[in-house]
């Protein structure tokens, strides 16, 4: 039986966004406060999952300036591309910077901010059922980088039309149909 839906209070609104702007969880981020330039980050990744075609893209914001990076894989994953697209990302940047980082994937954000990683690295890579974590290599990359950046995340519902998101999407989509034979 399902229940009848109630709206939400502003209260209950607000919990829920600030909930959907949490910065990671102590043990992943930098030992010492980053007070380097401010950018958003935003990343998403795309994959036909039959033929394991990926895409990903990411669109960084600084001071009113743009960069857009996008790529392709085979034999990938939609969750592969989606930690790729952010990775990229990260990797461009020359200095420690506050990243605000806007993505449409709860498996990325929740692994930051609801202590995932952490609980993956204490029982040696091994999820709570015992499999290995998949991505692991990626997820180590993105380790390095969180203790590097101060990384907050933003959740935001993909094909919602929040614009950079939908950009992101779209040329994640793109790269994916490169692949194309």
């Amino acid at each position: 039986m399902s229940r009848p839906h109630r709206p939400q209070s502003a209260a209950q609104k607000a919990q829920a966004a600030a909930r959907d702007r949490l910065p990671i969880k102590a043990g992943i981020q930098p030992e010492a406060p980053i007070t380097g330039e401010n950018v958003e980050l935003y990343s998403d990744g795309a994959c036909d999952t039959q033929a394991g075609h990926g895409g990903w893209a990411t669109i960084l914001n600084y001071k009113g300036k743009e960069l857009v990076l996008s790529g392709n894989e085979e034999g990938t994953t939609n969750n592969r591309m989606e930690l790729r697209g952010l990775l990229e990302g990260l990797k461009v940047l020359k200095r420690p910077c506050q990243v605000r980082v806007v993505t449409d994937s709860q498996y990325l954000r929740k692994a930051f901010t609801d202590g995932w990683i952490l609980k993956w690295q204490r029982n040696g890579w091994k999820t709570a059922g015992g499999d290995p974590v998949k991505n692991q290599d990626l997820w180590e990359e993105l380790i390095a980088q969180a203790r590097t950046h101060a990384l907050t995340f933003v959740w935001v519902k993909g094909h919602a039309g929040h614009g950079e998101n939908e950009r992101v999407d779209e040329l994640a989509v793109q790269e994916r149909k490169k692949l194309r034979r």
